[in-house]
């Protein structure tokens, strides 16, 4: 399985941005799959979720302003995992990082390479 973000960038407190996430390969042994972040001198945090049957769930931090939403290919082929983030904070500066959970094999992970959100005036 492979994980490509984009959508990361420079924006103003207040703004918004909208992250992607594409998933490929052997897209269909993996649930759920997540948004996590990293800022410089922090523990990497989820902040949000989402199941293959739409179930989502989303850090305190981050509810009612971060959305999380995914599309499945009709061929299976890939899954797009979108986080719509409005109402940025400075507090949201961080890489943020794709994720997806394997179902075929306990404990494996995948992981985007990260894409840069900076919340800056």
């Amino acid at each position: 399985v492979q994980l490509v973000e984009s959508g990361g960038g420079l924006v103003q407190p207040g703004g918004s941005l909208r992250l992607a996430c594409v998933a490929s390969g052997r897209v269909l042994s993996i649930n759920p799959m997540a948004w996590y972040r990293q800022s410089p001198g922090k523990e990497r945090e989820l902040v949000a979720t989402i199941t293959r049957r739409g179930s989502t769930n989303y850090a305190d931090s981050v509810k009612g302003r971060f959305t999380i939403s995914r599309e499945d290919a009709n061929d299976d082929a890939k899954i797009t995992v979108n986080l719509q983030m409005n109402s940025l904070k400075p507090e949201d500066t961080a890489v943020y990082y794709c994720n997806a959970e394997s179902i075929l094999y306990e404990g494996t992970e995948y992981w985007g390479q990260g894409t840069q959100v900076t919340v800056s005036s």
